[in-house]
């Protein structure tokens, strides 16, 4: 055990109960540690809508794989490296597709120049709805409160009889949802695209 004070003692505590699945540890771990992961991350990726996305998905990390937590040692260290991990994860996808993306971009720019940014976005509000629809009821409730209508989580708390830590709970599951959704379904929309795309292409040659 740590030789630190009280604090350390009641830290260990805490990672002992998040561990084990307690949502008020992850919530009072997420309230502790969220913005300085960001900030690490923002150094890292310069983009705030981007570092914000990774560090949200740390927090997913966290939970899922809360039962290799080390009570021993400080959590700020491993979400640091799960962080690091993540970031180097994504600049490695991106380098691996990075040209395949410019060539499908481009193709697709002279083949769809057509299509108009309004059609675009109201195409991607349209995706977004689908995937809150695909959400349990009350994950579902919690987010369009609080991500779609703009309250705090402390108005939702009284508006629905319950804790905000359940309500952090609900918005990380959700984002994780909706991300894997809306991954899923642009994947399926790409393939499409890039079939067709390439048929077009073929048919130049």
């Amino acid at each position: 055990m740590n030789a630190g004070g009280p604090y350390d003692h009641d830290e260990q505590l805490l990672l002992i109960q998040l561990r084990n699945g307690n949502e008020r540890a992850f919530t009072y771990f997420y309230e502790r540690h969220s913005l300085i992961i960001y900030r690490k991350i923002k150094k890292m990726v310069k983009v705030d809508v981007l570092a914000d996305e990774l560090m949200q998905d740390v927090f997913v990390r966290l939970w899922d794989k809360r039962h290799l937590i080390d009570p021993e040692k400080p959590l700020k260290s491993y979400l640091f490296l799960i962080a690091q991990n993540l970031v180097y994860d994504f600049y490695r996808k991106l380098g691996r597709e990075e040209r395949l993306q410019s060539e499908v971009m481009k193709a697709f720019t002279e083949t769809y120049l057509h299509t108009e940014e309004e059609v675009f976005a109201r195409e991607t509000q349209d995706i977004l709805n689908k995937a809150v629809e695909h959400l349990p009821p009350q994950q579902q409730l919690v987010f369009r409160l609080c991500k779609l209508e703009g309250k705090t989580y402390e108005q939702v708390s009284q508006e629905l009889g319950i804790s905000t830590a359940t309500i952090n709970t609900h918005i990380v599951r959700a984002t994780k949802s909706i991300k894997e959704f809306m991954f899923n379904y642009n994947h399926v929309a790409m393939q499409v695209l890039l079939a067709s795309v390439i048929t077009d292409l073929a048919r130049k040659l």
